[in-house]
């Protein structure tokens, strides 16, 4: 049990997590007559309220604008949502750093202990919080692994959309390969990589033995992306070719020949990023969908 995820009985005097003012948030979103909305003095300001100056000089609340994006029913469970959120990004919390215990979060928002239940059931569904039993809540590792598990089910929702989910998928991760087609060049240009280099023979050697390379693919295109500066670019494409993988085996096996046209792609792809070559790069890329994409479009 770590210092953070005290006892519900033990409150520190001096708690943080108590003197942050959720409770006005609570109240000032909260329905009328609900327990969260009785909560705390109405007149303090939540610091997500604060008003801070936007680019043509006026003056925008951030809640108020959050609020604008996101028009949904506040309920408590909401507020203790919004709340638990509020917390991890104004404490920095990281991955596996624990969180307030149960009965602290009640206090401090103002909300009943089944809102809270609530509240952590749906940000565990978002990798947003972890619950390890006997030990208490933690930061998630707010990954994509809810966009994954939504698209694959998207994916499979229909089956007699002759693949229209999975076509749609493949579709975003080549257009998503091909955007990124100038920052690749960039980072290897007259790089040498015997990781890669080691990968893409990996894969030679299974396509040469009629078997499936899904690790490999995964590894080379991470890699391929590991020296450019914006990481969402790694984990979108680590999601999508979750998506991807977990979905193509709905086509059955793939045709051999179309297994070691993949691999060629593979390596025609590196061979353009060191040369710096961005057009033969993006043929190469377009080489590497191509029999998935038509086995799609005629399966």
């Amino acid at each position: 049990m770590t210092a953070k995820n005290i006892d519900d009985d033990a409150r520190e005097p001096h708690d943080p997590l108590l003197a942050t003012p959720w409770a006005q948030l609570a109240a000032t979103s909260a329905p009328s007559g609900s327990v969260a909305s009785q909560a705390g003095t109405q007149n303090h300001r939540h610091p997500a309220n604060k008003a801070k100056r936007s680019d043509n000089g006026g003056m925008q609340s951030t809640h108020g604008v959050m609020a604008d994006i996101i028009a949904a029913p506040t309920t408590q469970a909401s507020v203790a949502m919004e709340g638990i959120k509020e917390y991890i990004l104004r404490e920095n919390l990281q991955p596996g750093q624990a969180l307030p215990t149960e009965s602290r979060l009640c206090a401090a928002l103002g909300v009943s202990r089944s809102s809270v239940r609530e509240a952590v059931r749906t940000l565990v569904a978002l990798d947003i919080v972890e619950v390890r039993h006997g030990h208490g809540m933690f930061v998630g590792r707010v990954s994509m692994r809810p966009m994954v598990e939504s698209l694959v089910f998207r994916g499979r929702l229909h089956p007699g959309d002759d693949h229209q989910g999975l076509r749609d998928v493949v579709e975003v991760r080549a257009t998503l390969d091909q955007a990124l087609a100038p920052h690749v060049i960039e980072a290897w240009t007259g790089r040498d990589d015997e990781e890669l280099d080691a990968i893409v023979e990996e894969m030679d050697a299974k396509a040469q033995a009629g078997l499936l390379f899904a690790d490999e693919d995964r590894r080379f295109h991470l890699r391929m992306l590991e020296p450019l500066d914006n990481k969402l670019f790694r984990h979108l494409t680590d999601a999508f070719w979750a998506v991807h993988t977990l979905t193509v085996p709905l086509l059955g096996a793939p045709a051999p020949d179309d297994i070691l046209k993949t691999v060629r792609a593979h390596r025609d792809m590196l061979a353009a990023a060191r040369a710096g070559d961005i057009e033969a790069y993006r043929q190469a890329t377009s080489q590497h969908y191509a029999p998935l994409l038509s086995a799609l479009t005629t399966g």
